[in-house]
């Protein structure tokens, strides 16, 4: 099974970074370049265990639809997501926040499994890792510039 293991290194309170990467409306502006909205489950603000929200976006040329849910929580350490419906075979998504001197390190396990047997992992090895993986750095990337900000008030503060 193909793993994504991304660390990433964020200027910014652990407690603060755990709550972005959960945060409904700022994984919709990372994705902004593939349409993707939250559409149905928990759709607005921080989501919890035991809750799923289902994304609509457009990613390789088509419209598609990823339910996943969150299977695991410690705040303000670790969670996990899981993919209950969409186009993988399976999907977890592991997020680990550590608090360092000077910040938070981030780090991501996507572990994944394609359908379709040998032409699925062959599109995978040729095209899908690579793509998959921009896309986490580029929402990484994102949560890094926000947490680093103070854009992430308006998301957190109330």
């Amino acid at each position: 099974m193909p793993v994504i293991h991304l660390t990433s290194f964020i200027a910014a309170p652990h407690d603060r970074v755990f709550d972005l990467a959960r945060h409904i409306g700022l994984h919709q502006q990372s994705m902004q370049g593939h349409h993707e909205e939250a559409v149905a489950g928990t759709r607005f603000g921080l989501i919890e265990k035991d809750e799923t929200v289902t994304w609509r976006a457009r990613h390789l040329f088509k419209n598609r639809l990823l339910r996943v849910k969150i299977t695991d929580m410690k705040r303000p350490d670790s969670f996990s997501d899981m993919q209950m419906q969409g186009d993988f075979k399976s999907m977890q998504h592991e997020h680990h926040f550590k608090p360092c001197e000077n910040g938070t390190i981030m780090i991501d396990l996507f572990t994944y499994e394609v359908p379709y047997g040998f032409f699925g992992r062959l599109f995978d090895r040729i095209y899908l890792h690579g793509y998959m993986t921009r896309l986490l750095q580029r929402r990484n990337e994102f949560i890094k510039k926000t947490a680093e900000s103070d854009q992430w008030k308006p998301l957190l503060m109330k």
